[in-house]
């Protein structure tokens, strides 16, 4: 930990300022991180029991009441979604006087269920935009820092008239430091970027088997 200080407080202003941009994404990106993988934790656990309670009901009604308890579910937002649609319809049977058990259009029943898959994919997606920016752009601001360096130890071997240790080795020493961080910053945003696309893709995935199967039980229920 002394050695970092002692690092830091060698380089120069351009150099520090460098760094703290860099320690800004770092923590900023590490604090989504624990934001997204407890949002996808609750996501899953909240799914499963949305499904279980959907799959054990017996009239849509009861599947309401369900998604009303567990309201944080991706599953419970596509379920009020097309159980809406379905309402509107059977509303504007009722007031026609028709009858039959029937509703009017099941496309427009799928249609509420994509416009709410893209709805609760969004809310899923939130912050990993700024883990892509902050992979893709904090090696290059490290670049900057690391380039800043090199022009540092030439302009102090321009002045001092020597290439020795002592008047290369701060610029260097600046470089390499910006360098590391960059990296730093970048791997962990990198990696976390990727586990979770994978995981929306899990959640898209199975809010398009959801989209399914309640299709399926509104065919058999209103047609």
């Amino acid at each position: 930990m002394n050695e970092i200080v002692q690092a830091f407080g060698a380089t120069g202003w351009v150099a520090k300022f460098v760094l703290a941009v860099l320690a800004v994404f770092s923590l900023t990106s590490w604090t989504l991180m624990i934001l997204k993988v407890r949002q996808l934790r609750h996501a899953d656990r909240d799914n499963h029991s949305f499904v279980d309670e959907f799959r054990r009901a017996t009239r849509l009604a009861d599947v309401q009441a369900a998604a009303t308890r567990i309201p944080a579910a991706p599953l419970a937002g596509m379920f009020r979604a097309g159980y809406l649609e379905l309402e509107a319809q059977v509303r504007i049977l009722q007031r026609t006087g028709q009858s039959g058990g029937q509703i009017k259009s099941l496309v427009a029943v799928e249609r509420a269920l994509q416009r709410a898959i893209g709805i609760e994919g969004a809310k899923l997606q939130r912050f990993l935009p700024f883990l892509a920016t902050t992979a893709s752009a904090t090696p290059f601001i490290g670049l900057f820092g690391t380039v800043w360096g090199i022009m540092t130890t030439f302009r102090a071997i321009a002045v001092s008239g020597s290439t020795s240790i002592v008047t290369v080795a701060p610029g260097i020493a600046e470089s390499l430091v910006n360098t590391a961080a960059g990296l730093a910053a970048a791997i962990p945003a990198v990696i976390a970027y990727n586990a979770f696309l994978g995981a929306l893709r899990r959640q898209r995935g199975l809010m398009e088997d959801f989209l399914l199967e309640f299709l399926n039980l509104t065919e058999r229920t209103f047609t």
